[in-house]
Order: structure tokens, then sequence, then C-alpha cells
């Protein structure tokens, strides 16, 4: 839940940065994990689903119309 608080803490612009180097990475990782596989493929799963908070909270802001 620690997780979920901090995310709505950010500012939207902090937020959609965040997003792009979490995305970035995710591309990096797979890249790596088709070379030599990782030693924990979770760490795939759990980018994933950092990019869906982020998404998630940018768009509760949108409908709310938080800036």
């Amino acid at each position: 839940m620690k997780n979920k608080e901090s995310i709505r803490e950010m500012s939207t612009a902090d937020l959609q940065e965040k997003l792009e180097q979490t995305r970035e990475q995710l591309v990096k990782m797979r890249l790596n994990n088709v070379v030599s596989p990782l030693e924990n493929p979770n760490q795939i799963r759990n980018t994933r689903k950092n990019i869906a908070r982020y998404l998630t909270e940018l768009r509760r802001r949108e409908l709310e119309g938080i800036k």
C-alpha cells in the first residue's frame, strides 16, 4: 500500500517522467532477457504492473480534472 500512496503524492509531471523511465527500463529488461535469461524473471512482470499503476493514476487524475 505504501507504493500506492507514494504514487498519489507525486505530481503529474513527475508521474509522466517516471512512466517514461519505467517503459525504457522494461524494453531493456526484455532485450536482456532474450540475450541471457534474467536472474529473476518476475522483474518484468513487476515492471509491467508498475506501468499499469502509473497509467491508472494518470487516468484517475484526468477524470477528476487534477493537474
